[in-house]
């Protein structure tokens, strides 16, 4: 032991012997071999132990209406009716490069948690939330980790909720969202299982989800693509729906308004057939009038309605699905042997770490004794 320590070992300013380095490792070789068979024996335990992951995958290719070929041939249809498409602009298109942040937005989640799942077991589909809440069992290593490297988190969530549950703080504003602790649980987890990615130079999506069970996995994937089109679809057709809304509430206002008009007209026609004075004939033509003016508006209004609607259907992007969602086969974690390989080169590292930083420290410790 004397003979290792007085090597030069980690001399300040003089060359490291790397033959003394690998006899050092050699006289060692004992100590190294058995941290490295404790991380390896941790590598098997966790590789083991780490549940399944199956992954549904699915590509898009995001196309939006554009102003030049689809406008022009959706304006000479509505031409032929009497339509003029020039008055509406179309809304903003949302970026694909931009498709992660929704992804990861609160909306988007929230909309997850109701998503529909068949759980090997049972014969009714059960919401996200639900099977995470009642039906699913964390593996031995995530319970594990929970109560060993978690449990500080575990205290000071339970310590959080009993605070909020006595300070009853509530929400009156409608534009701030408040998340209770285990929705915040939810959402972290969904940040692990749905991702995707948008390939700018092939100008396609793909959507990844991951679940412990491949049917869960594809229907999880197959919800996430509704959801994410119909935030798109809404943001995009936000201000012909909106032109819509208003062209509509107008036009059935005008529609009442002739409607009443008519039946007055009618009326007055049927009660003076006979009747040929010149106040009757004055009320005759002002009811005239009046009609044509109310017609000629709700006309005008009934071409605006139409240009409206066709506006939002121009406006709708649309999918196009290159891959679709399948139940995957195969799982996709753990990789086992990647582990079990990473254990092992972890273990020789920290090992020969350990056995050159107890020499390290006997050395340093003589070299105090000599100098006092």
């Amino acid at each position: 032991m004397e003979g290792i320590q007085n090597r030069k070992l980690g001399n300040i300013g003089e060359e490291v012997d790397l033959i003394t380095l690998l006899k050092v490792i050699w006289l060692k070789r004992v100590v190294i071999l058995k941290i490295t068979t404790t991380f390896i024996a941790l590598g098997f335990l966790v590789a083991i132990l780490s549940p399944k992951e199956f992954e549904a995958t699915s590509s898009y290719l995001p196309t939006t209406s554009d102003s030049g070929k689809a406008g022009g041939r959706l304006s000479s249809l509505a031409s032929v009716a009497g339509i003029n498409l020039g008055g509406i602009e179309g809304g903003e298109d949302i970026p694909p490069s931009l498709y992660p942040n929704i992804v990861k937005s609160i909306p988007f989640k929230k909309d997850m948690l109701n998503a529909q799942l068949s759980i090997k077991g049972l014969n009714n589909k059960v919401t996200y939330r639900e099977y995470y809440e009642k039906y699913f069992s964390p593996s031995y290593l995530a319970i594990l980790k929970q109560y060993t490297i978690g449990l500080p988190r575990v205290i000071i969530g339970v310590l959080k909720r009993k605070k909020d549950d006595q300070e009853q703080i509530s929400n009156s504003d409608k534009d701030i969202v408040s998340l209770s602790p285990t929705e915040m649980a939810h959402y972290k987890r969904l940040d692990n299982q749905i991702f995707i990615s948008y390939n700018e130079k092939e100008g396609v999506l793909r959507l990844i989800c991951k679940m412990p069970e491949p049917l869960a996995a594809a229907q999880l994937a197959k919800y996430a693509e509704g959801v994410l089109q119909k935030q798109v679809i809404a943001f995009k057709v936000r201000n012909a729906k909106e032109q819509l809304i208003f062209t509509q509430e107008r036009h059935n206002e005008k529609k009442k308004e002739f409607e009443n008009i008519q039946t007055r007209l009618a009326r007055f026609r049927d009660r003076n057939q006979n009747i040929s004075s010149s106040i009757a004939l004055s009320q005759l033509r002002e009811l005239e009038a009046e009609y044509s003016l109310t017609l000629s508006v709700f006309t005008e209004l009934a071409k605006q309605l139409e240009t409206a609607k066709l506006q939002v259907s121009k406006e709708t992007p649309v999918f196009s699905v290159i891959q679709p969602i399948s139940v995957p086969m195969e799982k996709a974690g753990p990789n086992r042997m990647l582990i079990v390989l990473i254990s092992i080169i972890l273990g020789i590292f920290v090992s020969i770490l350990i056995v050159f930083g107890t020499e390290y420290f006997f050395f340093l410790r003589e070299q105090i004794d000599k100098a006092s």
